[in-house]
């Protein structure tokens, strides 16, 4: 009986002695003497943060979309004008975002305009993989007025159509230029749009030939199923707007413009002296700065 307390007295003695040892040695060891490998050593540095992706320079720019691009109506009707484009035109006064970016001198062969006046977002995958052959630093996208832009608004394109164009044109990107910068500028509000143009008897004559029928139609008319159709071609852009920055967040290289250009009032002499629709010279300027004061904000 007396070994068996006298070893138990032994057993107990040592192990405290161990846990003492532990704790005031071995600060990875808990109270009891067992490991504390859970808990965060207080000498842990954190970790770095990742140098941002967004380049502010880039030194090429390519350009996609559709008329607003060209600068359709902008120097004279029914043409196009991509020398005043927002994005890539060479006109001192509108100062585009290329000019702006490259300098007079760099343009040539450092920009590309490929946009189309008409087109519509089941356009752009197309349109990005002709922009990744030429291996740009920057592609502008301004697309998708015309999918609201129909002669009808039950002809809109369906917003999960315009979805999975979009994410489709994208992925036509990365597979051509995966370290291409994209900047997606928002659709302009076509109901602001309508009302700052019918006040022009001209312009409500020119929209009677069928410019954007599903906003522009019968301008004068203030009834009930006029403002609701209305109201319903401006939530679809709204819906498209929230596609483009949705889309947009899931790319580490792409930047969405907050919705810059729906939020813009363009005013008299910023939309086009033949359609009172389109971005005149004046309004091509403007979305230029726009598009700066996005790309080159750190």
């Amino acid at each position: 009986m007396r070994g068996r307390r006298r070893l138990r007295t032994t057993f107990r003695t040592t192990a405290a002695a161990a846990a003492l040892l532990c704790v005031a040695a071995l600060p990875g060891c808990s109270a009891d003497g067992s490991p504390a490998a859970a808990r965060p050593s207080a000498a842990a540095k954190p970790k770095p943060r990742p140098k941002p992706v967004w380049n502010p320079s880039p030194a090429s720019v390519a350009a996609v979309g559709d008329s607003i691009t060209r600068a359709f109506d902008a120097c004279t009707v029914l043409s196009d004008c991509p020398e005043v484009s927002w994005a890539t035109g060479t006109d001192a006064a509108v100062n585009s975002l290329a000019l702006r970016l490259l300098g007079p001198g760099r343009l040539p062969g450092n920009s590309w305009n490929l946009a189309r006046s008409g087109a519509r977002m089941a356009e752009l995958p197309e349109q990005m993989a002709a922009a990744a052959a030429e291996r740009p630093e920057l592609v502008t996208v301004m697309m998708g007025a015309n999918d609201a832009c129909r002669d009808r608004a039950e002809q809109m394109t369906p917003v999960e159509e315009f979805r999975a164009s979009f994410a489709a044109a994208l992925a036509k990107l990365r597979a051509g230029a995966p370290k291409a910068q994209v900047y997606v500028s928002s659709l302009p509000d076509l109901r602001r749009l309508w009302s700052t143009g019918r006040v022009s008897p001209m312009g409500r004559q020119v929209w009677k030939l069928g410019v954007c029928g599903s906003m522009l139609a019968d301008p004068e008319d203030l009834g009930a199923a006029a403002e609701e159709r209305r109201t319903r071609v401006r939530d679809r852009v709204v819906a498209y707007n929230r596609v483009l920055r949705e889309v947009c967040a899931k790319d580490t290289r792409c930047r969405y413009d907050g919705g810059a250009v729906f939020g813009f009032r363009f005013e008299g002499e910023q939309l086009s002296p033949w359609d009172f629709f389109h971005p005149s010279r004046d309004g091509q300027a403007r979305l230029a700065e726009l598009a700066y004061r996005q790309v080159t904000r750190e």
